[in-house]
């Protein structure tokens, strides 16, 4: 299982804590995925082979319209494992599942909406829904309670339609981090079953080594425009 996080100088922890945490707390692996515009410096390799967890490249796209994000996802796409892209309009929402580039949705009932049309072209696109659970974890009273709300929601269309998706407690230093065994408690709490945290904290390490594969088939063959971002079969 994979955790997203956001490190310096997004977050207040660096991706070497995050790693030592992450691997402390069972965590195969950790995608950095700060906010474009706030990279992190780091050597990946350097801090996987000391912690011995995976660290996955990768961005969270801000925009203030599609335009603007589909120009971000462009310039992010060649170098980054996974790209996902900053929902909470229903403009971006819909630019983003309808875009085969984008990996991930984040935040996607945050201020936006996701419906069955949405639902469908995230499955057909493979683009990943985000059930992020820091407003579970972190806020309380009515924010709270419509956090929880707008994450049942998006569950009953994701299972009704069969849309790919992933799960993260969205943490900003590593003294956020949750264990999985937590996260799935706090699923379990709020109505999910363990499995289905399971399989989305998971998912973000499929999406990795997926990309992963792509881009080194690319490599040796680069005369062939490959398929990065097709349904997988």
């Amino acid at each position: 299982m994979y955790e997203a996080v956001h490190a310096q100088p997004d977050g207040a922890s660096t991706v070497s804590r995050f790693a030592e945490t992450a691997a402390e707390y069972g965590f195969e692996g950790v995608v950095v995925c700060n906010h474009s515009g706030a990279r992190a410096e780091y050597d990946a390799a350097e801090i996987a082979a000391e912690y011995g967890i995976d660290v996955v490249r990768g961005v969270a796209v801000r925009a203030d319209d599609p335009q603007q994000a589909s120009g971000a996802v462009g310039n992010y796409r060649p170098d980054e494992t996974i790209v996902a892209v900053e929902g909470g309009t229903n403009a971006l929402n819909r630019f983003a599942v309808e875009n085969e580039k984008v990996d991930v949705l984040a935040n996607p009932m945050d201020g936006g909406d996701v419906n069955h049309v949405l639902a469908k072209a995230a499955a057909e696109n493979g683009v990943r829904f985000e059930f992020n659970l820091a407003g579970v974890l972190r806020t309380h009273g009515g924010r709270r309670v419509r956090t929880i709300q707008s994450l049942r929601k998006l569950a009953e269309i994701v299972d009704y339609y069969d849309a790919p998706y992933v799960v993260s407690a969205d943490p900003a230093a590593h003294l956020e981090l949750r264990a999985p065994r937590e996260l799935q408690a706090v699923g379990e709490a709020i109505g999910f079953s363990r499995t289905f945290v399971e399989d989305g904290l998971a998912e973000w390490g499929r999406l990795a080594e997926r990309n992963r594969r792509v881009d080194s088939e690319s490599f040796i063959e680069p005369g062939i425009e490959r398929g990065r971002y097709e349904k997988e079969s």
